[in-house]
């Protein structure tokens, strides 16, 4: 496995082999790896001839510096998972690497950054736009792959590439779960014991929902139920519970059979966390 630092590097290696015809893979991370980024690396690892993996933790999409300060990096650890994965090239640009200069473009998405993580966290969505377009004119994959646990970062990455002609696949990989519920995520590693049993019951929450739409429940009354029950849960603070279609994350307005989706953020012992769940499948 290749380590390489240099945006020139990776870019000049990945236009070599792409102009060989090799097809390339690319999975941006932040490093902190778990089972979840395994799953897409492994599926990436099926579907290209060359994968990439990057880890960087970009400040442009932190709105909080405090979070952005405790974000876990364990990069050697990760390398050698990459290694044991099969990973072609792990891409570790450094910060004054990645940013020469502080960027003074920004992106905006219209309406649905607007919604949900957009609303409480202002700014990251541009952020989110403006490194993996970087990573994707440096890295030149054929198809990205991203978790659908952060399902409004793949809708805004799939209209990225779409609205900017971008010639990249974007694939969403489903979430990834502990076998108590709890969606993997590299800042579930900040939570105590006492915190991950607690973390438990966003998914327990989001089980109920999709229970109550199965029973026709309308939009106003799930949401009702779902907030009543994370109210009982001492400990755990939610910052939004959503009922949207997963096309344009519109708020549904009536239980029928289209697509929708149940989304939720929220804190536990100070750490961020969300998650969604299906309420109905196309």
């Amino acid at each position: 496995m290749q380590v390489l630092n240099l945006p020139d590097e990776i870019f000049n290696e990945t236009i070599r082999l792409k102009n060989a015809g090799k097809s390339i893979g690319l999975v941006p991370t932040m490093g902190a790896l778990h089972d979840g980024h395994f799953h897409l690396i492994k599926k990436a690892r099926q579907e290209n001839d060359l994968l990439v993996v990057s880890i960087f933790v970009n400040p442009l999409q932190f709105n909080n510096k405090e979070d952005l300060e405790n974000y876990p990096r364990t990069v050697e650890a990760d390398l050698q998972h990459l290694q044991s994965l099969g990973v072609d090239i792990a891409y570790v640009p450094s910060e004054q690497d990645m940013y020469p200069e502080l960027p003074q473009v920004s992106l905006d998405f219209g309406r649905m950054e607007r919604v949900m993580e957009g609303e409480f966290r202002p700014g990251h969505f541009s952020g989110v736009g403006v490194v993996v377009t970087k990573l994707f004119h440096q890295c030149n994959p054929h198809r990205a792959y991203f978790g659908l646990k952060d399902l409004q970062q793949y809708l805004l990455v799939s209209r990225l590439v779409s609205d900017l002609s971008i010639p990249v696949e974007v694939i969403g990989v489903p979430i990834v779960r502990e076998t108590s519920g709890l969606a993997m995520s590299s800042r579930n590693q900040r939570l105590s014991a006492e915190g991950r049993d607690l973390a438990v019951t966003i998914y327990q929450g989001l089980l109920l929902a999709k229970k109550l739409w199965e029973e026709k429940q309308t939009p106003d009354e799930t949401n009702r139920a779902v907030n009543a029950f994370y109210k009982e849960q001492t400990g755990l603070s939610i910052e939004y519970t959503q009922i949207v279609s997963p096309g344009n994350l519109e708020a549904k307005l009536v239980n029928d059979d289209q697509a929708t989706v149940i989304c939720v953020a929220g804190y536990v012992e100070g750490v961020r966390l969300i998650d969604n769940l299906y309420l109905r499948q196309d």
